[in-house]
């Protein structure tokens, strides 16, 4: 979900829950939940979940929860039993452009987090998928939370019984790592 027409929420945005919401703290990934009729002003929309502040919050609404907002829910997208290693990892990919931290306008792909994905084939006929993945900063208190958006979204492929992220530092992230159109939609040249 980008901003577009068919999506009219804009940074800045104020408006009134249409129901009760469960929402996830922000940097904290606890969730908590929202009376209808808060208001709540959006702070970001992109990929699949929109960041509103309220009280002088930040707070993340996952895709199913969109519909308190005033959209269409996304639900998560799923691969079906039987795709190959390739198409898993495919599918992940995918998954992972649509994660975003809270705060900043990109994607974690895009912004350099992704290290490398490898699909593990367990003994057992079931598959493993490894994350690798680091944060623009060690210190990051996001890091916990972009990890559950993206194993919840990667989730959705039938012929993984496991996901797993592991943040690391090393080598540490730099925005030479961030792909060009990052680096211009950040405005670092």
């Amino acid at each position: 979900m980008t901003q577009s027409s068919s999506n009219p929420l804009n940074k800045g945005d104020k408006l009134a829950l249409l129901r009760e919401t469960e929402v996830i703290s922000v940097p904290f990934g606890k969730a908590i939940t929202l009376p209808e009729g808060e208001t709540v002003e959006v702070m970001q929309a992109r990929g699949s979940t929109v960041s509103i502040g309220h009280q002088g919050r930040l707070y993340m609404v996952e895709g199913r929860n969109l519909d308190a907002l005033g959209l269409p829910p996304v639900e998560r997208p799923v691969l079906a039993k039987g795709a190959s290693n390739e198409q898993i990892l495919e599918f992940a990919w995918e998954q992972l452009r649509t994660c975003f931290d809270p705060e900043i306008p990109v994607n974690i792909v895009d912004l350099g987090l992704v290290y490398g994905m490898k699909v593990v084939d367990l003994l057992d006929g079931r598959k493993m998928l490894n994350i690798k993945m680091t944060l623009t900063a060690p210190g990051c208190g996001m890091g916990e939370v972009i990890a559950a958006d993206a194993r919840r979204k990667i989730q959705g492929a039938e012929d993984l019984s496991q996901v797993n992220t592991e943040i690391v530092f090393s080598p540490p992230w730099s925005r030479e790592m961030m792909s060009e159109d990052a680096r211009l939609e950040l405005g670092m040249f």
